[in-house]
Parts: structure tokens; sequence; C-alpha cells
């Protein structure tokens, strides 16, 4: 009895070995998708100088506001802050805002152009919108916090 015993234990422990490394593999698989990728400070700087050109005109305001919503979002999905809406990776990811009133307001002034496109929008709601933005985007790390920007 003990020898069958030894024996389904010295034939069956390389297989148990074999299962906890494919499940150690896939564990560490797992943690690595998860983990936020760096962010191409780059091209997220290249586009906020893009977005920048539309403040020379002042029909265009609503335009930059809603390219740079669009620029904090991308950042949210590429940091891996889920969720089904824009607001819900905002919550998740307020934490890291240093100043998380501003980040909403923002968001706040995007959605009232999204309802009324012919809305019009002051200098200093725009200027505030876009500082909001581009510290929401120096906090997750997009832009790099010694950047010197016109906005």
């Amino acid at each position: 009895m003990m020898d069958s015993v030894l024996h389904v234990l010295s034939v069956g422990w390389p297989y148990a070995v074999g299962v906890a490394v494919i499940a150690a593999g896939v564990a560490v698989i797992m943690y690595l998708r998860r983990r936020p990728k760096a962010l191409n400070t780059e091209q997220f700087q290249d586009d906020w100088k893009q977005l920048q050109k539309l403040l020379r005109n002042k029909t265009q305001w609503p335009e930059a506001i809603l390219q740079a919503d669009a620029l904090l979002d991308t950042a949210l999905r590429r940091r891996k802050f889920r969720g089904r809406t824009m607001g819900a990776r905002m919550v998740k990811a307020q934490r890291l805002f240093s100043d998380n009133d501003a980040v909403w307001s923002a968001h706040k002034l995007r959605s009232k152009i999204d309802a009324d496109p012919t809305a019009k929008l002051k200098e200093s709601e725009v200027k505030q919108a876009l500082i909001g933005i581009r510290q929401a985007l120096k906090d997750l790390g997009a832009l790099p916090n010694g950047q010197q920007t016109n906005s």
C-alpha cells in the first residue's frame, strides 16, 4: 500500500509542478497587462501644442476644449483606468489629481459644449478649463511637470 502511494506521488509531482508553473505564468501575464503603461510624453506634448493653436481664434475655443478633454481621456485609458465613461475613469484617477475640482469643471465645460455647440464661452472659463486639464495630464505623467505652455 505504501509503495503504491509513493509511486503515485513520484509520478504525479511533475504534473503538479507543471500546473503551478503555468498558473504562475498566467498570473504574471495578467499583472503585466493591468499595470499602467508609461505614457509617450512627446506625443502628448505635440497634441497639446496643436490644440493650443486653436486658441488664436475665438470660434475655435470649443474645439480646443473638446480636444483637451479627449487627450485627457486618452491618458486615462493608457494608464489603465477602467470605466464605461470618461467620468467613471476620472473617479478612479481622482486621487492622482492635484486639483480635482478643476478637472471636473473642465469636463463639465466639455459637456456643456456637447449639449450646445453654439454656446458662448468666456475666455476665463476656457483658460481655467485648459489649466485644469493640463495639470491633470501632468499628474498622470502625460506631460512633464516642468513644461512651459501658454494656455
